[in-house]
């Protein structure tokens, strides 16, 4: 394949500034046609972001547009029928985070790709950014040891600044999200769980609806054993005080420990008596990275950086949290 011609199903807030422009500032990548079921907003998005095409309709955006890769960005509801759809049309595709609702909806994508023969990469991007790859650095070099344990906090109030401000609250709608803001942000941390830590053996926990605010449960708490022997342990409250509220990893050794923000900008490593910390600037459209690395992945010039099977493993550990 020579140059990706993209089109976007769902242009919403994601699309915004984390994904959108980046499209057209990979080399080889070109942002082509968006589609939106408000037509007026999609229209709106395209005059905004100076893109040719705009569509109500996917179908007809697939059909007429003359791209040859889609990107989902809409809630996680839609996303195995615009994806079995794309893949069935002979498109790759790339799709946002969570996956779907759950691990069988993944499952059925898993096998609408092996099928379709096409390729589809996920949207757990921080695999890409500088940051998290220091991180993985640090892993990979020894710098602490042997890991034995991960402690893991997202503790956030009632309506997280984490998240984005929409008329609609469909991230907790659980029969749109799936469940409700665990869902939203918990994939981008336990994806770092499995890209630093590989295959799990062992995982579970439990959710409840602590507020009862909203139909989505507000607390979850889980346990992972990975095949390594490293234990990571999460808790995620979306009901504490402002004055309370935290976004901590501690990934602790043998010989020291990592301590980071899942939504921060630095990286703290703790050996003995000395600590140092290095400060990151994002990437200005956060995706970019990860988009060039699918770009790569869909001409056949590198490997996939985010796999639907992975993203399987992670909807099951979800699954295993929240299920009652």
């Amino acid at each position: 394949m020579s140059d990706i011609k993209w089109g976007i199903i769902g242009c919403g807030d994601v699309t915004e500034k984390k994904s959108g422009p980046a499209f057209n500032k990979v080399p080889g990548s070109e942002l082509i046609a968006v589609m939106r079921r408000d037509a007026e907003k999609a229209e709106d998005y395209a005059q905004r972001h100076h893109v040719g095409k705009w569509y109500s309709d996917a179908d007809k955006m697939m059909a007429e547009a003359g791209v040859n890769a889609i990107y989902i960005a809409t809630p996680p509801s839609s996303h195995l029928d615009y994806a079995l759809s794309a893949l069935n049309k002979g498109f790759n595709v790339y799709v946002e985070k969570p996956v779907t609702r759950n691990a069988a909806e993944a499952e059925q994508m898993a096998e609408a790709v092996k099928m379709s023969g096409q390729k589809l990469t996920v949207a757990h991007y921080r695999r890409a950014v500088p940051m998290f790859l220091h991180v993985k650095a640090l892993l990979d070099s020894y710098a602490i040891g042997d890991v034995r344990t991960v402690q893991i906090r997202m503790w956030q109030a009632r309506k997280p600044k984490l998240v984005a401000d929409v008329a609609t609250n469909w991230r907790v709608q659980p029969d749109v999200s799936g469940g409700g803001y665990f869902h939203d942000l918990a994939p981008h941390q336990l994806d770092l769980m499995l890209f630093y830590f590989g295959e799990p053996e062992f995982y579970n926990g439990f959710s409840l609806n602590q507020s009862e605010a909203t139909l989505a449960d507000d607390h979850v708490c889980g346990q992972i054993l990975f095949k390594n022997k490293v234990v990571v342990n999460g808790s995620w409250c979306f009901n504490v005080a402002e004055s309370e509220t935290i976004d901590s990893c501690e990934i602790i050794g043998t010989k020291g420990k990592i301590t980071f923000p899942f939504f921060g900008n630095f990286v703290t490593l703790k050996t003995g008596d000395e600590e140092k910390t290095a400060e990151f600037i994002h990437p200005e459209h956060i995706q970019q990275p990860m988009i060039t690395k699918i770009v790569a992945y869909f001409k056949g010039e590198g490997p996939n950086p985010c796999t639907i099977e992975e993203a399987v493993t992670l909807m099951k550990i979800m699954d295993a949290f929240t299920t009652k």
